[in-house]
């Protein structure tokens, strides 16, 4: 067992935080708060104990000088003094002297938030690649390190793992731990039948964990484009659909050894261009796809399929979208899954991040799943059964 926030003395200490501030900025301001407020809980409980706060997030990717004009945290540490109504000291650097002394000088209570830490890229990767000197320094800035940002504990990055092994004291916020828990339920003695529904483009991207899912859950339906992948492994054509060629005799091992678990779409949306078009749908009878049309989206029929495993299940997982969802012609698969989600009131249901959250976000649907995690890939990795760093790497109780 890791230790947790409650189980350290906080008071007077200097906290170094790890959240995951990763927002849309649309127009040099926050497009969306809710991966602020969901940190909120751990900010104010670290500063009722009379601590102190540093605050490091990353944003977005960093592989030049002008991504640093789009990428600062600035509108981000503003929204956030504007949900905390709590002042917020920013400093639009991730190492340096003012950077050291401001930490040092920091009084209970106060806040104090650095740059974009994988501004550090640039630096020969030293965020990405957990470099040693970049992790000591971070580490050096407090006496406590808590780490609450669970959509990057996959990766041993310098702000998470890399501060974790350099500090004398460390632990998880509350984001983590419920995110832990949440997920375990489908780790430990799910409710059956136990249902997974696995979208996405690529099966390259999914293939382990549609292996563990295929041995833990009752059902996998598969949609997006690594059904292709698939339907060609049926024999199917799939025209000018994403497929990956080299993928297919996998699919057919899964298709022989799973063949009572695997459902797989029936009928498809599809269009002649990558575009908003209307679509044409194919049919159960001829659900083959035309040379010049490629499959979008998912089509009625298979929602109608889809929707019966739906209401039979006790637990769903959810990750990835069934369709191209950036279109609003080819949205609509992914819209009506995630509605029979939310009308089968006996299952317990958490949706693994990304596009699939964004979907649910759409029709404010938040509230009718069990869960909604906050991280896509490290929902994935953790599902699979594997070792998250940025976990792995806090203390023991």
């Amino acid at each position: 067992m890791k230790q947790t926030i409650k189980d350290l003395n906080l008071t007077n200490k200097r906290v170094i935080l790890r959240v995951d501030f990763n927002v849309p900025i649309i127009n040099g301001e926050v497009g969306d708060v809710k991966r602020i407020e969901a940190a909120l809980p751990t900010i104010k409980y670290i500063l009722d104990q009379g601590a102190s706060l540093i605050i490091l997030s990353h944003l977005g990717r960093i592989k030049s000088n002008e991504d640093k004009l789009t990428k600062t945290l600035a509108p981000v540490a503003k929204k956030f003094e504007e949900l905390l109504q709590k002042k917020v000291i920013f400093i639009p650097e991730t190492r340096s002297e003012l950077v050291t002394s401001k930490a040092q000088a920091l009084k209970p209570g106060e806040i104090l938030f650095l740059e974009n830490t994988r501004f550090e890229d640039l630096n020969d990767k030293a965020e990405s690649k957990n470099n040693e000197t970049l992790a000591k320094y971070w580490a050096s800035l407090g006496d406590v390190f808590i780490n609450d940002a669970f959509a990057t504990a996959h990766r041993a990055h310098a702000s998470n793992a890399g501060i974790a092994v350099n500090i004398k004291e460390s632990a998880l916020g509350f984001l983590i731990q419920e995110e832990i828990e949440h997920l375990d339920k489908l780790m430990n003695a799910p409710k059956r039948p136990y249902l997974a529904i696995i979208g996405g483009a690529k099966v390259s991207d999914k293939i382990k964990v549609l292996e563990k899912l295929f041995e833990t859950a009752d059902k996998v339906l598969i949609g997006g484009g690594m059904a292709y992948t698939f339907r060609v492994a049926l024999g199917k054509k799939v025209g000018q659909s994403l497929f990956e060629p080299e993928y297919v005799d996998m699919a057919k091992k899964y298709l022989e050894l799973y063949k009572d678990k695997i459902v797989l779409p029936v009928d498809n949306g599809i269009s002649k261009t990558f575009s908003n078009e209307t679509a044409v749908y194919t049919t159960v009878d001829n659900s083959d796809i035309s040379d010049d049309y490629m499959g979008m989206d998912i089509g009625p029929e298979t929602v109608k399929l889809f929707e019966k495993e739906i209401a039979k299940a006790k637990t769903i997982f959810w990750n990835g979208p069934l369709g191209v969802t950036e279109f609003s012609n080819f949205e609509i698969g992914t819209k009506k899954i995630a509605m029979a989600i939310a009308n089968n009131n006996d299952c317990y249901s958490v949706v693994g991040g990304g596009d699939s959250v964004s979907a649910i976000n759409k029709l404010g649907y938040q509230s009718k799943f069990s869960f909604i995690s906050t991280g896509g890939g490290a929902s994935i990795e953790f599902v699979q059964g594997n070792v998250l760093p940025g976990i792995d790497t806090i203390q023991n109780k």
